[in-house]
């Protein structure tokens, strides 16, 4: 088998990009034990909490991986924080890389949450098992004083990590939806394919005014450079708008 990730993700490849550098050849020798007991991920989860997981949250999609979904999450943790706010982040889906979530809580958020915290190496795995983990995740979420949650569904939720199911979950708590994107046109093929209109478009497409203009062009939603700091009034502005309202918002579906 190979290693998957940097993180320490063990498989078997079936198709790899031309883009990623040869993976590291494994042979497997044994599992961890100890007291003769093979040693599980499951073996560390808590036991479920009997709690309903009911704080508003700004959901962060993206069109693939790598289009700028944590970088916009660290300017949406520091905005919220200065408006007083107590943020718990989490990332729902993808392949267990905690860089990111720590990065987060660099940015402010007083809790951090990931889907290995539920037993999932990665998020691929069949939807019923996927929300019953995930489900449980909320549950210890909901336990935390935290009034905004920041959630990322890594990847595009057109991938096959529960990007949809994630979203499935979380609609009646999103109160504001923000969409990395590589290019602007991806922007458009998002809203169309998954059939949900963003509060706000973020990531590599909008890094330059060009791309910035040519999103608002095309698909009709506020386009912002979450980098840079002469957006933090902008971003600030779409955030107390959307999650000052006195009900959670349901997504736009078309």
């Amino acid at each position: 088998m190979e290693a998957l990730t940097g993180a320490g993700l063990m498989g078997l490849s079936t198709s790899r990009s031309d883009l990623i550098p040869d993976l590291v050849r494994l042979v497997y020798r044994g599992h961890f034990r100890i007291d003769s007991n093979v040693v599980r991920m499951d073996d560390f989860v808590p036991e479920p909490l009997d709690r309903e997981f009911r704080t508003p949250v700004v959901l962060i999609i993206g069109s693939s991986m790598s289009a700028g979904k944590t970088t916009t999450g660290r300017a949406i943790v520091r905005a919220l924080r200065r408006q007083g706010r107590r943020v718990v982040a989490a990332k729902l889906t993808g392949a267990a890389r905690f860089r990111d979530l720590l990065t987060l809580g660099d940015a402010g958020a007083e809790w951090i949450f990931d889907f290995v915290d539920a037993g999932l190496p990665s998020s691929v795995c069949p939807p019923e098992e996927y929300r019953e983990r995930i489900t449980g995740l909320l549950a210890r979420m909901a336990a935390v004083p935290a009034d905004t949650a920041v959630i990322e569904a890594g990847a595009s939720p057109l991938e096959p990590y529960n990007g949809a199911e994630a979203v499935r979950i979380l609609d009646p708590n999103i109160r504001c939806t923000v969409l990395c994107a590589s290019d602007p046109y991806a922007v458009v093929g998002i809203i169309h394919a998954f059939g949900r209109r963003p509060d706000l478009v973020a990531g590599v497409a909008a890094t330059t005014e060009a791309g910035i203009a040519l999103v608002e062009k095309l698909s009709g939603v506020q386009a912002i450079d979450a980098r840079n700091p002469r957006s933090a009034e902008a971003l600030e502005q779409v955030l107390a708008r959307t999650l000052d309202e006195k009900s959670p918002r349901r997504t736009e579906t078309r």
